[in-house]
């Protein structure tokens, strides 16, 4: 924790702008106060960002890196001072200056570096290993251009560069003499060398990685760990000028730009063949750099490359990292001089991998001929690994062709990412309990039957210090309040709250945080959207990755269906509520984005409409980022994870609500399932489909949508209003919903659990106007969301895959 008065900190400051601009305070502009306050943030960070490095590498302790393609850190300034321990030191000093805090922390920029929750759980990761001290990193790119910034244009999406390093970015440190050299394309020339096979990469395209450090600072601990991130830049001269002078301008510039291009954007377009050998660069390009860099600190402390695993983990976050394996691989190999059997065990016993997901579309494939002209020496490796690992099968499976085929790493003319990574790696988890049993008895059952002692679960967590510490203050302080402050540090303890669910006096007090937390909200929804909200309605909230199996569709077909009701009966005897959405659709995912064109056409109809007397109300909140879901969580009464069973691995949103004292409406699906078993079933409703029915269904078939929707008025009702005008004058506009509901028998059960879902919504009406039962079941929701905390799941994590108990101990 930094040690400093409120006078230090104000020279420092005046100091820090007066060096940053040649003029006073006084004379600046806010973004410009904000940049010093940064900057001054930065430099005390920096000492013990010094400290901490100097003591991992006397102590040589184990080293974890977070392997992951996306870390969504969110605005860095609050958090930062938080950690510090400085927070309100800063706004009082800032307010004797006449400069207010809140104020330039909304200047800051979100960092463009992740799209949904894997990258904010990357970024809870590594706040909860530093705060922790466990000696760990993150590895991933510095996109110059986020996944995309969200404008909704007359009901629709509409995508727009996210260029969030417009500004300085005074959390990073470029570090160029740490630059390392990635390489693509070209061939590999094989000569003998006393009896082994030297492997050497010729003719191929340079691309110099280098790297930004970002600070990961620890909760008042003193320590500070380390976020990597790579930029792909030219080698040497990037400008043919000869070229140029002989007029032909733009192959001058083309090396430039077809190499920037590799750390531009995140996610680029990977239904053109362009773009998937775009996604394939991004990801060697970035593994390759993380590894490289490793070896290179690994070595300057004096350890032996054969001791390798034992000092240093490398966690692959899905499978986009998956090319560790080869590259880890290939560097012990070619450059270490090591067999393939001392290269194996290391990299097995290095590597750990993460699945994040079941559905087929996201376990990532190759085709053969585009890795193997980009990638010609790690092609070769891999072909190795499927060579030794078929004929392993071939004599363990004898005669199982079809299990053979179906664990092959290349197989059908595609490299099967998932499979290299269970194969190359000793550690493999699933997300929640649910996710994990998926795993081990359907998508992957070949590979745990034949390695059971690989497959483990590690549940999900969120860091408690940004969502509940950072993002609701009040609610943090009536839990110091009532149970001291140790929570903080060990987040368990905050079931010691649930012996005040059934205080009279802590119910008022949860309902006026609430109402100020939905003030907030709505006051800015009031100037983002030009809608106001009734504070007093129930803030019933979806918020996420617009998906169909994550089913705001059906969400927003129980909203129509409670218009309708309206209509029919303006008395009708509800509470108010004012529905909230909020994510992006890929842009090139046409039926997510069709679905967020037909909520925002709801809500305009909705909120328009007279006859209803303002007892609903709908909005849809653009460009969904961490810093807006930092206003809208704390707001939530109703936390809407409906996705359709066993599709969500696990969820973190589910656990940021609950922990803010939301009252979950849920399939048993993912950590809901967790969740229902710490809260009770009288905490949670629950609805839907149970996993053996979804599962029956997949594997037998007999689910008929338009045979449900027959069977139900108010849901033919609902349906036919997609299609007869209602929304949209033009009738085909929500078609592409209509079928995907009933032409193509609706994959994901929207319709089967509709009439559920509606008692469920009808039972969290009545649960809402029983002020003592509503304020008790958010008591109890608080009190058993510690063990959510990603501090217990980080825990877990390095106990139990990283190798080390003594990681976590203070150094």
């Amino acid at each position: 924790m930094l040690c400093i008065c409120k006078e230090t900190f104000k020279q420092d400051y005046e100091q820090k702008f007066l060096e940053l601009y040649g003029k006073e305070l006084k004379e600046g502009t806010d973004y410009q106060r904000y940049e010093a306050l940064g900057s001054l943030v930065r430099d005390y960070i920096a000492k013990e960002w010094l400290s901490t490095d100097k003591k991992y590498h006397s102590s040589k302790v184990k080293q974890v890196y977070y392997f992951s393609m996306e870390f969504l850190l969110g605005r860095l300034l609050s958090s930062s001072l938080l950690n510090l321990g400085i927070r309100d030191l800063c706004r009082e000093a800032l307010e004797e200056l006449n400069i207010d805090l809140e104020g330039l922390e909304e200047l800051e920029n979100d960092q463009g570096l992740g799209n949904g929750g894997l990258g904010r759980l990357a970024a809870c990761f590594l706040d909860s290993m530093a705060s922790l001290n466990i000696p760990g990193h993150g590895c991933g790119i510095r996109y110059k251009y986020g996944f995309f910034q969200q404008k909704i244009l007359e009901g629709s999406q509409v995508e727009f560069p996210d260029n969030w390093l417009k500004e300085n970015n005074v959390w990073e440190i470029k570090r160029s003499d740490k630059a390392v050299v990635v390489k693509f394309g070209g061939s590999v020339k094989m000569e003998s060398l006393k009896e082994r096979l030297l492997f050497t990469h010729v003719n191929y395209e340079p691309v110099l990685a280098v790297p930004y450090d970002t600070p990961v600072l620890g909760y008042k601990n003193g320590t500070v760990n380390t976020l990597r991130l790579w930029s792909a830049e030219p080698v040497g001269n990037d400008f043919d000028f000869s070229t140029f002078s002989r007029g032909d301008f733009l192959k001058a510039i083309e090396y430039k730009n077809s190499i920037e291009a590799i750390s531009q954007v995140l996610y680029p377009d990977d239904s053109i063949v362009e773009g998937r050998i775009l996604r394939l660069k991004q990801q060697y390009f970035f593994v390759s750099a993380g590894i490289q860099s490793i070896i290179k600190n690994f070595k300057k402390n004096g350890n032996s490359i054969t001791d390798f695993d034992d000092k240093v983990s490398i966690h692959i976050n899905d499978t986009h990292p998956a090319l560790a394996i080869p590259e880890l691989m290939r560097i012990l190999m070619d450059e270490e001089g090591l067999s393939w059997e001392d290269a194996w065990r290391i990299t097995e016993n290095t590597i750990s991998y993460t699945n994040h997901t079941i559905l087929s579309e996201a376990l990532e494939k190759w085709p053969v001929d585009i890795f193997k002209t980009l990638l010609p020496r790690i092609y070769m490796i891999v072909e190795e690994i499927n060579e030794r690992f078929c004929r392993y099968l071939w004599n363990k499976y004898i005669g199982q062709w079809q299990k053979i085929s179906e664990m092959a790493i290349i197989a059908d003319g595609f490299i099967r990412m998932a499979n290299l990574a269970i194969v190359g790696s000793h550690s493999v988890n699933g997300v929640a309990k649910l996710h994990t049993e998926i795993l081990k008895k359907q998508v992957m059952a070949n590979f745990y039957y034949n390695s059971p002692h690989k497959f483990n679960n590690k549940t999900n967590g969120i860091t408690h210090r940004r969502w509940l510490l950072q993002a609701n203050p009040h609610l943090t302080k009536l839990l110091c309040e009532t149970i001291g402050e140790s929570f903080i540090y060990h987040p368990t303890d905050m079931e010691r709250f649930e012996a005040f669910a059934e205080d009279k006096g802590i119910h008022e007090r949860l309902y006026q945080i609430k109402k100020e937390n939905k003030i907030n909200l709505a006051n800015y929804i009031k100037k983002s959207c030009g809608l106001i909200v009734d504070t007093n309605s129930i803030f019933d909230v979806q918020v996420k990755r617009i998906h169909a199996y994550k089913r705001q569709t059906l969400n927003i077909l129980h909203v129509i269906d409670l218009y309708n009701r309206l209509l029919e009966n303006p008395n009708l005897d509800i509470t108010p509520r004012t529905f909230i959405f909020a994510g992006k659709a890929a842009p090139a995912y046409h039926l997510a984005k069709n679905i967020i064109k037909l909520i925002n056409a709801v809500g305009k109809k909705i909120n328009e409409d007279k006859r209803i007397r303002d007892k609903i109300k709908l909005v849809f909140l653009e460009n969904y980022r961490v810093s807006l879901a930092e206003k809208i969580i704390p707001a939530a009464d109703v936390s809407e994870q409906i996705s359709t069973t066993t599709k969500e691995a696990s969820g973190t949103g589910n656990m940021k609500f609950m922990m803010n004292g939301a009252v979950t409406i849920a399939t048993l699906d993912g950590a809901n399932i967790e969740i229902r078993d710490e809260v009770g079933d009288d905490n949670i409703v629950i609805f839907g489909l149970t996993e053996q029915q979804v599962l029956n269904y997949y594997k037998n078939g007999g689910y008929n949508s338009t045979e449900v929707m027959r069977k139900d008025i108010r849901l033919q009702k609902v349906m036919d209003s997609l299609i007869n005008g209602t929304y949209s004058k033009d009738h085909n506009d929500f078609r592409p919903i209509y079928d995907a509901l009933i032409t193509y028998n609706d994959e994901f059960f929207v319709l089967k659990d509709f009439s559920s879902y509606l008692e469920a919504q009808s039972r969290i009406n009545s649960l809402y106007e029983d002020f003592r039962t509503w304020q008790r079941m958010s008591a109890i929701n608080i009190a058993h969301s510690g063990i959510f905390s990603s501090d217990r799941t980080i825990e877990e994590y390095a106990t139990g895959i990283w190798g080390s108990g003594y990681l976590y101990k203070n150094l």
